[in-house]
Formats: structure tokens, C-alpha cells, sequence
């Protein structure tokens, strides 16, 4: 029994752990983590939450009035311009288990969209600018590197 009681208290702060995020655009709140699934509410832009857990594309959090599921894409991690707090050691032992040697899953694409739809799309020039207000400095992007320990990488062009 006393095993099972240390088990459970070295375990259950990687539970409750949050990871403060920010909503990049309005999104709605889901009920379960699907495209289809109930809308609790609506987040607006720049809504402050705590991510809870993480399940395929989706992102379970928790905002002021409610708790519930968000695309992944549609949050930011931590502050403004700082880097992305990362794991502990004993949460990332667990993270390797479910998503690989990081624990972090990106998945980008394009679905539901026909080739016409993508030759014909027109630039949405607010967005666009929107997306400018992300530009980072060459010194900004190496300050990044440097706190979050990165090394630089050759990569070979594929043929």
C-alpha cells in the first residue's frame, strides 16, 4: 500500500501540471476533441487558459469561465516573444511514451480543400499583417536558441 501511495504522489503533480497559453484567433470551445462535437463557448483572441492535455490535433484547457477542447494551432505558448517553458526530466520520461522522443506532436496540412480552392485562394491582406507582427529579429531568434539550449543543424536540401 505504501508503494502504491508514493506512486501516486510522485505521479499526480505531472496530472494537475498547466502550461499557461494564449489563444492566437477567436476559436470555439469544444466538449470533446472533435470538429463535431458540442461548442461550449467562444474563446476570443488573446483569451488567457491553461493547457491541460494534449490528444491528437487538439488541446484540452481550462479559460476563466470553462474548460474544454481547442485546436492546437490556435494557441501560443507562454508569453510574448519568450521561449517555451520545457519539460522536467520525470515529465518528459512519460511524454517519450506517448509521442516520441520529445513529447511534442505537429501535424500541419491541408484538408477538405480542393486543387481548384488552393489555385484560386485569394491573400487575406489583415492576416497578412497580423502574421507580420510575428517577424522576429535575427537577434531575437538567436536569444531564443541560446535560452532554450538549440544547436545549429545542417540539413541537406532533399533530391
Amino acid at each position: 500500500m505504501k508503494r502504491v501511495l508514493v506512486v501516486l504522489a510522485c505521479v499526480f503533480p505531472l496530472v494537475v501540471l498547466a502550461e499557461p497559453a494564449t489563444v492566437i484567433r477567436s476559436t470555439e470551445l469544444k466538449k470533446e476533441p472533435a470538429t463535431d462535437s458540442a461548442t461550449v463557448t467562444e474563446l476570443p483572441e488573446n483569451t488567457a487558459v491553461d493547457a491541460l492535455e494534449r490528444r491528437g490535433g487538439w488541446t484540452r484547457v481550462k479559460a476563466a469561465a470553462a474548460e474544454g477542447w481547442v485546436k492546437m494551432l490556435a494557441l501560443r505558448y507562454g508569453a510574448a516573444g519568450a521561449a517555451k517553458q520545457g519539460d522536467t526530466g520525470l515529465s518528459q520520461l512519460f511524454n517519450v511514451a506517448r509521442t516520441g522522443s520529445s513529447g511534442t506532436q505537429v501535424t500541419t496540412g491541408v484538408r477538405g480543400l480542393e486543387a481548384e480552392q488552393i489555385t484560386n485562394a485569394q491573400p487575406n491582406a489583415a492576416e497578412l499583417k497580423k502574421m507580420q507582427g510575428y517577424v522576429s529579429t535575427r537577434d531575437a531568434a538567436s536569444s531564443f536558441a541560446r535560452q532554450g539550449k538549440l544547436q545549429a543543424q545542417v540539413v541537406e536540401e532533399p533530391k
